[in-house]
C-alpha cells in the first residue's frame, strides 16, 4: 500500500491497549473501540480516534483487528447489531487476535467471505510487557496473500510472525500453547506449596528448580511473581487462562485426545477463581494452597 492502511482496533484490555499503542507509534491511522469508554480515553489522548460502536470503528478501515476475552465477546463485537462486520467495507482484511475456538473462527470466516472480506486468525504469544514493547509473536492462520497485505501492521506489534497454516490453525496452536502454559502454572503452584509447607529454604529450592530441567521461561517468570505476590496489575488474567484451558480441552476432545492434564489444571484454576483470584494475575493460582495450609502442630 502506498499510503498507510487505516486500522480499526476493537478491545483495549491488558493486551489490546499495548498493541494499539504500537500501531500509533508506527503512525498508522487508528480508530479504537472498547465497550468501556474509559479505556479508550488514554488512546484518544495519544492520537487515536474513538468510535462509539464496532460498526462505526470498522467503517472505512482497511484492516479491522480485535483482541477480546472469549468467543462470546468476539461474537458480540463482530456480529451484533452494531457489530464490526456491518461496517466492514468489501476488501477489508479482518484480523481475529483473540484466543478463541476454531468453531468461532470458522463462523467468522464464513461471515467475512459473505461480506467480501477475508479473515486472518492471528492470536499472539506473550503477555502485557511484550504487547507494550512490540515483542509479541503472531500465530497466523489463513491465506498467505492476506497475510502479506497486513504484514506491516502485524510487524509493528511483534518480533515474529509465524504463518502456521490455513484458517483456524493459528487459533488451534494458540490453545495448545496456553494449555501447556496453564498446566505448568498449576504444577508450579502445587510444587511451591510443597516447598513452603515442608519448610524448605524457598529461595534455594527455586534456584534449583528454575535453573534445572523444569526451569522454563514460564516457571522462571511465574515463580518470581508467586514469591513476591505481584498479581496486580495483571499481565494475564487468571480467569482467562482458565477459559483457554477449557477451550483447549474441548479441541482435544474433538480429536479424541483425553486432555487429562488439562482437566486437572482446570480444577486448580477453578479453585483459585472460587477463592476470588479470577481478576488477578495468573500467578495467583498458588494462593489457595497457601490459604488452606494446615496450622503447625502444637509443640
Amino acid at each position: 500500500m502506498n499510503t498507510p492502511p487505516r486500522i480499526a482496533f476493537l478491545g483495549l484490555g491488558v493486551m489490546g491497549s499495548g498493541m494499539a499503542r504500537r500501531l500509533l507509534a508506527a503512525r498508522f491511522p487508528l480508530v479504537v473501540y472498547n465497550r468501556d469508554p474509559a479505556k479508550s480515553a488514554p488512546l484518544a489522548a495519544e492520537g487515536a480516534a474513538v468510535a462509539e460502536s464496532p460498526r462505526a470503528a470498522a467503517q472505512g478501515a482497511d484492516v479491522i483487528m480485535s483482541m477480546l476475552s472469549d468467543d462470546q465477546a468476539a461474537r458480540a463485537v463482530w456480529m451484533g447489531k452494531t457489530g464490526a462486520l456491518r461496517g466492514a467495507a468489501r476488501g477489508a482484511v479482518l484480523v481475529e487476535s483473540s484466543t478463541v475456538t476454531m468453531a468461532w473462527i470458522a463462523k467468522l470466516s464464513a461471515a467475512a467471505a459473505r461480506r467480501g472480506c477475508e479473515l486472518i486468525d492471528a492470536p499472539v504469544t506473550g503477555s502485557k510487557p511484550q504487547a507494550a514493547a512490540g515483542e509479541l509473536c503472531f500465530l497466523v492462520g489463513g491465506s498467505g496473500d492476506a497475510l502479506e497485505r497486513i504484514r506491516p501492521v502485524l510487524a509493528a506489534m511483534s518480533r515474529k510472525i509465524e504463518h502456521v497454516g490455513p484458517s483456524g490453525s493459528g487459533s488451534l496452536l494458540k490453545l495448545v500453547n496456553n494449555f501447556l502454559c496453564g498446566v505448568q502454572a498449576a504444577s508450579l503452584a502445587e510444587g511451591l506449596a510443597i516447598v513452603e509447607r515442608a519448610g524448605l529454604d524457598r529461595a534455594r529450592a527455586l534456584e534449583v528448580l528454575t535453573k534445572g530441567a523444569p526451569g522454563s521461561p514460564l516457571v522462571q517468570n511465574f515463580s518470581g511473581r508467586m514469591v513476591s505476590q505481584a498479581y496486580n496489575p495483571p499481565n494475564f488474567l487468571l480467569r482467562l487462562m482458565t477459559k483457554d484451558l477449557r477451550y483447549a480441552r474441548r479441541e482435544g476432545g474433538r480429536r479424541q485426545v483425553p486432555m487429562t492434564t488439562a482437566a486437572a489444571a482446570i480444577k486448580v484454576f477453578e479453585r483459585a477463581i472460587a477463592a476470588g483470584y479470577g481478576e488477578q494475575d495468573v500467578a495467583a493460582v498458588v494462593e489457595p494452597f497457601r490459604q488452606s495450609a494446615p496450622s503447625a502442630p502444637p509443640a
